[in-house]
Parts: C-alpha cells; structure tokens; sequence
C-alpha cells in the first residue's frame, strides 16, 4: 500500500509540472494577460462609448415642463444604463425610466432638475459599465414667463374700418405657439406669429384683449399678459338743416343749407345725391354752409353731408337728407270743397279749398263765374243760398315774381229738402233686458226740422218707457223689453213750413234675453307674484260692446273703471281675491254678473334659486365637464338668468351651462340670480358653489414588502394611492403591459394593492400603476416605476471528500454539502426522504447506514434571505463503490506487475555477467527520475483518462494551494449525466483547438 502511495506522488508530481504551465496562461485571460502567441489570437476590444441625446425640443424649460433624455450605444441593445445629474445618481419625484434606462423621462420640471446629465451603459451578460457619456445641461427657470402685450395704435377711441396690430412678446427662448382672447373667453387663433392684426375694425371687435404663449407636445403655458382695452364707435353722424324758407324752389330762387358735427376736429364735405360736389360760381360752400344762388334744375336732388378726419383718414357716415325740387314751371292749384255734397241745401255752409301741392308761402285768389271773391286765404267759406250756386276757381302767387295758373272749376248747386238722417247715440244696437238706448233723426244739423218716428213702420207711441225730447230728434227707450226689438225710421219737417222728408234708413235694433258672458284674466299669469313686480287684471265682455267695469278684491270695489286694472309695483298689502263686472249706459246703467275670482298671491320674501352642480362633488380635475344649473321652485315664469363667477357676471343668460375640459382658471365661487320673462323681475343670488379644480395627482406607488430583489416562492406587495383618497381605483403594469389577475397575482376591492404569493422569473420587471375615479371617467398618468428583480436561488452542490489514498483502507465514503454564500447551515435527503440529523455539511455513508446504496442530495438552510437553496444534484453511491471496486482491481495488476518486473531485473542483472574485454554498453534506465520527469514536457500521465473535468478544476484549485496536482486526497471520479455532456464537449474542443482544453 505504501509502495502504491509513492509511486502515485511522482507520477502527478511530474503530471503537474508538465502542465503548470498550461493552467497558468488559461487560468487568468484579460487584455493585459493575453494568450501566448503559440495559441489562437483574441482581440480585447475597449467598452463603447454611450450616446446622450435630448428627446424634448428644449434644454431650458419652465416650472411643470415635460423633459426627455435618450442614451443609447450604437449597434446593440445588449445594454442597461445609469443616469447622473452633476455627476450624482439622479433620482427623486416627477423622474421616471424605461425598463432597460434608455429613456428617462421628467414629467413636470421644477428647479431641483437643473443640471448637467449624463448615462453609463452597463452590458446586461459581460459585466462592465463604460465611461460616462456626452453630457447635456438643463436650465429650469424659477418662475413662469409672463407675455408683454403692445399694440399699434394707441387711440382712446377707433372707428370701424381701421385697422389695428397687436404684439405678444416672450422675452425667453423660441418655439412659443401664441394664444389671444378677446373678453377673457374668446379663444381667437393660435399662432407662431407673435401678432394678431384685425384689419378693418368693427363693433364686434370692442373689448379687453390679451394673450399667452405655449409650446411643446403636452403643452406648457405662459403667465397670461396684462390687457388691453378696444373701444370700436361710430364717427359722429352729421346734423344737415335746410335754412331757406322752402325746399321746393323754382328757378332762379336761392337755397341755403347747413351741416353741424359735434367735434372740432371734422371737416365738411358735400354731397348731392350722394356724390361729392365741386364748387363753381353758383356754389359757395364756405365751412358747414352751403349756398346755391340762382338755382336751376341742374342742380335738383337730395343734399347731404359727411365729416371727415383727415389725419386717420376716417370718414363718418352721410348726414340725413334734404331733398331740393327745382321746378321750371309754376304750378297749377287745386280746389275741392267740404262738405263735397253736390247738390246742397240752403241754409248749410260750404268751405271751399284752394291748395298748391309745390312749396309752400302761397297767397290765394277767389273767383265764382269770372268775378273775384273778398277771400285771400287757402279756405273760402260760404253759407248757402240758391244764389250761391255756380263755378268757383283759384290761383295762388308767391312773393313779387311767383304766380300759378288758374285751378280747375268746381261746380257748386244748392237743393232744399233733403232726407232725414237716423243715427244711434248710445253706441251700440244690440242690447239687453232693462237696457236703455237712445236714437237721433237729423237733417244735416239743422235746428229747423221736428221728427217724428216709427217701428216697422208703425208711428212709435209715447208712453213712459218711450220718450223724445222736444223737436222729437231724439228717442229714449229707458228699459229694453223684448218687444221694442225691430226696425226703425225717421221723418222730418221744417218748423216753418210743411215741408215734410222722406222716411229715413232704418236702424234695427236687437235685444237679448239674457246677461252676456264676462272674462277675467291675469297678465303674466304667475301663480306667485313679488315686491315690485307688475301684474293686470284684464276683464271682457263677450257680447256687444261700449262697456265700462267696476273692479273688486275680497269683494270690496276698488277705484277703477277701465277693461284693464293694473298694479305696477305689488306688495304684500295687494294679496287677494280679484272679480270685476261690466256696466253700460248712464242713470240706470246696465251691469253683467261678477266674473270668476283669481286669487293674488304675493310672496313677501325675495326668493332665492337653487344652484345645483354635476357632478356634486366638492373637487374636480383639470379635462373634466362640469354643468351647473339654476332653479326657482315658486312660481313660474323664470325665463332669463345670470351667472357670477367671484362676483363677475357672466356672459351666460341660460338656466345651465356646462365648462367643458375644464383647467385650473375655472376655479371659484359660482352663483346665480333667475328674471321672470315679463316683468324682469330677479331673485336673490343663489348660495355660492365653489368649485375647485385640481390637477389629477400622480399616482404613488410604494412597495409594502421591505426588498426589492426576491427569490421564487417569496410574496411581493404593492400599493398604489392618489393623495390618500378613497375615490380612486387602479390599474396596475408591469413593463408598460396591463397586469392581468391570476393564481399568483391579485388585487383588493379597489386594485389598490397589488399582491404577488409566489414569485417567479416571469413577475419580474419594472411595476407602474394609474388611478381611475370610480364614478367619473378621470385617469391619471402613470406613477413613477419600481423594478422588481427576481434572482435564482443559490445552488448546493455535493463533493467527495474520500481520496485517493484512502480507497484501499475505508469502506465509509464522506459528502460535503456546499453554497457559493458562506454562512448555510445543510440538510440531507436519501431518496428524496430527509434523514433525520442535526444540519450538518458533511454527510458519512457506510455499509450499515445505507446498505441500498441509495441517491443523496443536499439543502442549504439559513436565517436571512433565501432562507433556503436549490436541491443539489444527486449523488449516487452504487455506480462509486463499483468504480471504487474496478479501481481497487486495477491498482492491485499495477502493483504487482511493478513487483514482478522489478524482481525480474534484479534476477537478471545477478544472473547476467558480461563477457570479459566485451565493451559495455551505457545501460538504459527503466523509470525517469523526478527531475527528468520535471524537465520533459512529452510525458503522458497514464491516469488521464480517468480525470473528468470536474477533478481538473478541484486539481488547479489544490494545485494552487500546494504546488501539486495529485495528493491522496484527490476526489475520487464520479460520472453523471453532466460529466458525461462535458466530456463530450472536451473532446470536440481537443480535436478543434489543436489539442488545447477549455475548462468550464
């Protein structure tokens, strides 16, 4: 045994100094110990260097401002990357990352984020990080920009048809798109131009204007600028008086015009027929007079004017019109008569006219059959006689030189006798029971006649219902009855002579037998009326007509006698039932029934609306609707409205309005007044409803778990908050995917938390979530992203420890449990069943423990985390103790065939003896000594074949412990499906690389 023990530490003595060096050029490989030359040459090339590029326009921006930073190494993804501000590790709020860190994203800068950045790539399998890359300085200014707002002209008052041209200036960086309103809500355009020209100014264009500016994809806005206001009005309007007696002039008479404009600044211009006059001999137009002298029909037509500002070229609108008629003839009169009667009677009067229908200031002249009348005035009256029959005609003269033609004849004949005339005196000829009436028969007016009356052509009886004054032109009838119905007719005759008339027309006169129908009605029909506002009763009557009323509340008559009974100014003092009733005629006056009674009711409080708001809830967020409307629960007629904003009225005058895509100016005190439609009468303000408008929050995203970094099987929990609300719910993403619930993933109620039971390789990744409000479609952006890493449990691995030497003299074979991290407590498992024992790294096999020669593996256990590892690989006793049989059997052949050749030379050499005088040959040593072996570099080691590499790597590393490669405790071989694949993989690099071994 110890012979066999000898032998083998000089046969892996002399092994491992012909290959120390071979493990020594293979074993540390870097670009400053490179491979022999006798090997295959590698180039060591140095790390790329990453590329930073600013993704977002600007490099310097304002307060809440989106940046984007991009770093990237050219031709390969293979990378992750770190990013610096002024060379520290940028981290805090508003910044987040893509899943590998080539894009980093500030959502809304702020002042911290000033700075110079930079990226370093880290390779994701080769473990090196490169140098820094090119560095990118972000300015973040203090406070937002706040636009100067100019204007090129600066008149207190401009005139339609100007034009005007604002400016917008942001004294900072470009790239600004620029905004302008007009009244604080009118969005008029947006443009890259910073100025707004109106062209040609108009009414509309009156108003507060201002402007702001914004850029960029998600839009960052400026202050808005100071306003300026547009006052649009109309040129003054000319005032145009014709001061000559007359506009109607013949030829050769002088006219004479002015024109007046309040302002001292306007100059005059004149216009006939609405083109500019240009002076000449006739025309003196001296300032705001004008004088035509010795006027012809040329110059005939409608006279005005226009004021003129010459130094803005501002003009106003004509002035009214004064229409000159230039006749080159006089006119011919003309005559008529009133009364136009022809025949007359004798005893009537008869007024005659004489009328020049040009100008006026005429004088007249009468003339009956030839001969001139006393009368010089328009209008001849003559009280006829039978000789005032005839034909009369006029002409009329005006000043010294102005005389018309004589008119046309007017024949005139004067009759007697004409026939009686029957009117009605009360107004109306349908009457009802106990009515009274009255009828007149005249002849012209004339006081000479007596009349005499009938019905149905009945001579009419006086009695004491019937009655007629003296001359009988007038019958009374006190009380209609049914019988005084019918038709009646009057004669006449003179008082001197018996000089009777024709009967008259005939009036019919109807009577009812029963009272008319009366109406009342209200006006405005408001159930409830208010201090101040204006109510009337209105009362008909549905037959006949003439009548006048009597008007009532709470059955007590009021003061009033017309159809319509008006309150202009109600109180409480006017609530009350209100009737009225119809009277006609006088004395005796006929009445109606009472109408039906409308109740007055008058509420003594000003109301007040209810202001309600959509959604009701005390905040909403920037992008939503919100609607608000005003409600009056008394009464009716609430037609009009206004709305307040902090007091401001608005331009709104609906019972709702809604603010669409609402932003943080929206916010403040709402209320509103209600106005009754006829008698705009208003409310109380409502109760203010404040509204308040807030940025959707971001999302904040804590891990409740105290790591990161897990181990499969551990559990995870996130937690996902919007300021603490209750409100919300989530949505939750892993690498920008939507987080679908499984077996092990899960949410609460509201997907507030998110909880993994047992992590694996696929829950990896970069967690984000974003909130939702449960009853409003609201969403927020993404929170700031938490990596998750999910790294494999550590491997425990079984080792030998029985060497070499020991294979001869134990049968008990010792395992060692082992983890790459220190600190592990093992266990131990035959079969798959854990064996009994304190944790212990090492584990002894014998005969009497396991005689079935079973398959062990191990666990690592510990306190901290992973509390445990990964089985080791199995280990199986059978297939050693056969090996270690074949090794015995083989070891013992060796040993004794050494013995037999050793004795077997010995023998020889004794028996052997060389011939006397035969030269001797140098004799040939049958075993190298240890330094020939040490010196040769050909020697095979005859147990290579036996060596795996799994011994090798345990050889190099003993053999770096203590300078040797062979020693007895050298672990025994031990064959498994790895070993196997691993021999495979050595052979084909031996018969690749020219003999040369990678190790694994």
């Amino acid at each position: 045994m110890w012979l066999f023990k000898v032998f083998t530490v000089i046969y892996f003595t002399a092994c491992a100094a012909q290959d120390s060096h071979t493990v020594s050029m293979f074993g540390h490989v870097s670009p400053t110990n490179p491979l022999p030359s006798s090997t295959e040459a590698t180039t060591v090339y140095e790390p790329p260097l990453p590329s930073l590029q600013l993704r977002s326009r600007w490099s310097d921006v304002f307060p809440s401002e989106k940046v984007e930073f991009s770093c990237y190494v050219t031709g390969s993804a293979d990378w992750t990357f770190t990013w610096y501000r002024n060379t520290q590790r940028v981290q805090g709020p508003n910044v987040s990352l893509t899943a590998d860190g080539s894009t980093l994203t500030i959502t809304a800068a702020t002042q911290t984020h000033h700075g110079s950045y930079s990226c370093k790539a880290h390779h994701k399998t080769k473990r090196f990080t490169t140098k820094s890359s090119n560095s990118i300085e972000l300015t973040v200014y203090a406070n937002k920009p706040k636009p100067t707002l100019t204007r090129s002209s600066n008149f207190d008052k401009m005139f339609p048809g100007e034009s005007i041209t604002f400016t917008c200036r942001v004294d900072v960086p470009s790239g600004w798109v620029y905004l302008w309103y007009h009244k604080r809500t009118d969005d008029i355009q947006a443009t890259t131009d910073n100025t707004y020209t109106i062209a040609s100014l108009d009414h509309p264009d009156n108003g507060q204007y201002h402007c702001k500016a914004k850029r960029g994809k998600y839009p960052f806005y400026t202050e808005e600028s100071d306003t300026t206001a547009l006052q649009v009005s109309d040129p003054p309007k000319p005032s145009l008086e014709l001061l000559s007696s007359w506009p109607d002039v013949f030829e050769s008479e002088t006219v004479e015009l002015s024109c007046e404009v309040d302002s001292p600044d306007w100059t005059i211009t004149w216009y006939r027929n609405e083109e500019e006059l240009q002076e000449d001999v006739q025309l003196d137009a001296v300032d705001s007079f004008l004088n035509i002298t010795s006027i012809t029909q040329a110059y005939e037509g409608g006279y005005a004017c226009k004021a003129q500002l010459q130094s803005r070229r501002v003009s106003s609108g004509f002035s009214n019109h004064v229409n000159i008629t230039v006749y080159e003839n006089t006119p011919k009169p003309t005559v008529n008569k009133v009364p136009g009667f022809n025949p007359m009677y004798v005893g009537e009067t008869v007024n005659l006219n004489c009328k020049v229908d040009v100008s006026s200031g005429w004088k007249y002249q009468w003339f009956r059959d030839g001969i001139e009348l006393p009368a010089t005035t328009d209008t001849h009256s003559i009280s006829l006689a039978l000789a005032g029959q005839g034909k009369y005609w006029c002409k009329a003269t005006r000043g010294e030189f102005i005389s018309t033609d004589f008119s046309e004849e007017i024949q005139q004949d004067v009759h007697e006798i004409p026939i009686p005339s029957l009117k009605l005196i009360t107004p109306w000829s349908d009457i009802f029971l106990t009515e009274s009436v009255k009828l007149n028969c005249g002849m012209n007016g004339s006081p000479d006649w007596i009349y005499t009356w009938y019905k149905n052509r009945q001579e009419v009886q006086v009695d004491k219902v019937a009655s007629v004054d003296s001359n009988g032109a007038t019958l009374s009838i006190r009380s209609a009855s049914a019988e005084r119905a019918g038709q009646y007719n009057c004669k006449g005759h003179l008082n001197d002579r018996s000089v009777n008339s024709s009967f008259s027309s005939g009036l019919t006169l109807t009577v009812y037998k029963e009272k008319p129908g009366i109406t009342l009605t209200q006006d405005p029909e408001y159930k409830v009326m208010f201090p101040g506002e204006s109510v009337s009763f209105s009362c008909h009557v549905n037959d006949s007509f003439g009548w006048t009323y009597k008007w009532y509340k709470d059955k007590n008559q009021l003061i009033a006698s017309g159809s319509k009974y008006s309150l202009n100014s109600v109180n409480t003092s006017n609530r009350g039932a209100y009737a009225c009733q119809a009277k006609r005629g006088m004395g005796q006056a006929f009445l109606t029934d009472f109408s039906q009674t409308l109740r007055l009711e008058v509420e003594g409080k000003q109301p007040k609306p209810l202001m309600t708001q959509q959604p009701d809830v005390d905040k909403v967020y920037t992008g939503e609707s919100v609607s608000f409307e005003c409600t009056v629960e008394l009464s009716s007629g609430w037609a009009a409205y206004q709305w307040y904003k902090d007091g401001t009225q608005l331009p709104i005058n609906t019972s709702s309005f809604n603010i669409r895509d609402s932003n943080l100016t929206n916010g403040g005190t709402f209320d509103c007044v209600a106005i009754r439609d006829k008698t705009m009468y208003n409310t109380q303000h409502s109760d203010g409803r404040i509204l308040r408008v807030s940025e959707i929050p971001v999302p904040s995203l804590k891990l409740i778990t105290p790591w990161f970094d897990v181990f499969p099987n551990e559990s995870v929990t996130f937690n996902c908050g919007m300021d603490g609300s209750a409100d919300w719910k989530y949505m939750w993403f892993k690498d920008g995917k939507l987080v679908q619930e499984d077996n092990t993933a899960s949410f609460d109620s509201d997907a507030a938390s998110l909880s993994i039971s047992s992590a694996s390789a696929s829950h990896q990744g970069q967690y984000s979530c974003s909130g939702k409000l449960k009853s409003r479609t609201v969403s927020s952006v993404f929170s700031e992203g938490l990596t998750l890493d999910v790294y494999e449990r550590p491997q425990a691995d079984i080792i030998l420890l029985t060497g070499w030497s020991e294979v001869f003299s134990t049968d008990s074979l010792v395992l060692r449990c082992g983890v790459h991290v220190k600190q592990w407590n093992y266990t131990w498992f035959r079969e798959g069943q854990l064996i009994n024992l304190p944790p212990s790294e090492k584990h002894t096999i014998t005969p009497q423990n396991d005689p079935e020669q079973s398959v062990f593996t191990c666990q690592g256990i510990r306190t901290g985390r992973p509390s445990y590892s990964r089985s080791s690989d199995s280990f199986k006793t059978k297939n050693l103790l056969l090996k270690r049989r074949v090794l015995l059997s083989i070891s013992g052949c060796i040993f004794f065939g050494i013995i037999a050749v050793f004795l077997g030379c010995i023998v020889l050499r004794v028996i052997r003896k060389p011939a006397d005088g035969e030269e001797k040959p140098e004799e040939a040593e049958l075993f190298l000594t240890m330094a020939q072996l040490m010196d040769r570099d050909d020697t095979a080691c005859p147990m290579v074949q036996y060596i795996t590499d799994a011994e090798l790597n345990a050889s190099s590393k003993e053999a770096d412990e203590n300078g040797t490669i062979c020693s007895e405790t050298t672990p025994l071989p031990i064959t498994s499906m790895e070993d196997q694949v691993v021999s495979s993989e050595i052979q084909d690099a031996t018969e690749k690389n020219g003999g040369l071994i990678s190790f694994r």
